[in-house]
C-alpha cells in the first residue's frame, strides 16, 4: 500500500477537514468532560478511533507494524495525544471552549521555532515571523483577560489562569509531536501511521487517567446524553477524519502552513461556543481574535511556495 499523490484537490479537502471539523471539537470536548473524566474520555476517543482505522487498514492488506514503528507511534502519541489533547481536555473543565481554541494559536509559533532549530533547519520568512509574533501577542491579550467571570463550574481566577497556561503547554506538546511525526519511522500510508499513533496515544491517556484515579470519578449512570454524543462525534469526525487529514498534511506541506489551522479553528469554536453553550465573548477575547485573524493572513502570505 502506497501513499496517494498530494494533489491540490486532496490538500484543499484535508485543510477543510482540519479547519472546520477541529474548530467544532473544542465545544464537543467541553460537552464530553462535563460528565466524563478528561483523560479517560480522551483515551476512549483516540483508542477507539485508532483501532477502527487499524482494523480497516489491515483488512485492506496492510502489513503488521514492526516494533520500531510501534515505538515511534508511542512517542508521537505521548506528545500529541497525551501531552497535547489530554491536557487540553483537562483544561476545558475550567475554561470556555472558545478561549481554549484561541490559546491553541501558539501551535504555529512552536512549529516554526522547532522547524528552524530542528533537523530540517527550515528558516521562516520575514512575514511568517511577523505573523507568528503577532499571533503570540493575541495570545498574551487573551491570557491577560482571563478571570473567574469566564470560568466554568465556578472555577476561581487562579484555576482559570492555570488551565489557560495548561492549554499553552498542550500546544507546545502538540507542536513537538507534529515535528517528530514528520520525520519518525512510521509505516505508509499516513493513515496507517495515524492509526498506530491514535491507538498508542489513547492507551497512554487511559493509563494516565487510571493513575489519576479517574475511574473512581466515573459514574456511567450520571453521564449525560450530550456527553455520549460528543464522544461519538469526537471519535468519528474529530479523530478518524480530521486527525488523519492533519497527519497526512504534515507529510506533504510545510509545518508553518499546517499550523495555520490554529488561527482558523478559533473562529469556528468561538462562534459555536457562543451559539450553542452561551459562552461569554469578552473584550479581550474580541481583540485577541482580531489580532489572531490578522496574524494568519501574514503567515499565509509569507509562506514559501
Amino acid at each position: 500500500m502506497t501513499e496517494q499523490p498530494a494533489s491540490t484537490a486532496r490538500i484543499v479537502i484535508a485543510f477543510a477537514a482540519v479547519y472546520l471539523i477541529w474548530g467544532s471539537t473544542y465545544l464537543a470536548i467541553r460537552f464530553a468532560v462535563e460528565t466524563m473524566p478528561p483523560f479517560l474520555m480522551a483515551g476512549t476517543r483516540f483508542g477507539s478511533a485508532g483501532l477502527i482505522v487499524f482494523a480497516w487498514m489491515r483488512a485492506r492488506g496492510a502489513r503488521a507494524p514492526t516494533r520500531s514503528e510501534w515505538f515511534a507511534a508511542t512517542i508521537s502519541g505521548a506528545l500529541m495525544l497525551l501531552g497535547g489533547n489530554g491536557i487540553l481536555s483537562w483544561s476545558e473543565q475550567y475554561v470556555p471552549s472558545g478561549l481554549a481554541s484561541l490559546l491553541v494559536a501558539t501551535v504555529p509559533i512552536w512549529l516554526v521555532a522547532m522547524g528552524r532549530f530542528g533537523p530540517e533547519r527550515v528558516s521562516p520568512t520575514k512575514r511568517e515571523i511577523v505573523g507568528l509574533l503577532f499571533g503570540l501577542l493575541g495570545v498574551l491579550v487573551l491570557i491577560g483577560g482571563t478571570g473567574a467571570e469566564i470560568g466554568l463550574g465556578g472555577a476561581s481566577s487562579g484555576m482559570v489562569l492555570l488551565a489557560s497556561l495548561g492549554v499553552v503547554v498542550a500546544s507546545m506538546c502538540w507542536a513537538a509531536g507534529s515535528m517528530y511525526t514528520r520525520r519518525a519511522k512510521l509505516p505508509e500510508p499516513a493513515l496507517y501511521a495515524t492509526a498506530l499513533t491514535m491507538t498508542a496515544g489513547g492507551a497512554l491517556q487511559i493509563l494516565v487517567g487510571l493513575g489519576l484515579g479517574e475511574l473512581g470519578d466515573l459514574d456511567l449512570a450520571a453521564v449525560s446524553a450530550k456527553s455520549w454524543w460528543s464522544l461519538v462525534y469526537l471519535t468519528l469526525f474529530g479523530s478518524v477524519v480530521a486527525f488523519s487529514a492533519y497527519a497526512w498534511l504534515l507529510r506533504v506541506v510545510r509545518p508553518a502552513a499546517v499550523g495555520t489551522y490554529a488561527y482558523v479553528n478559533p473562529i469556528v469554536a468561538v462562534f459555536l461556543g457562543w451559539w450553542l453553550a452561551s459562552e461569554a465573548f469578552t473584550v479581550p477575547m474580541m481583540f485577541g481574535t482580531v489580532i489572531i485573524v490578522a496574524a494568519v493572513i501574514l503567515v499565509q502570505r509569507g509562506r514559501r511556495t
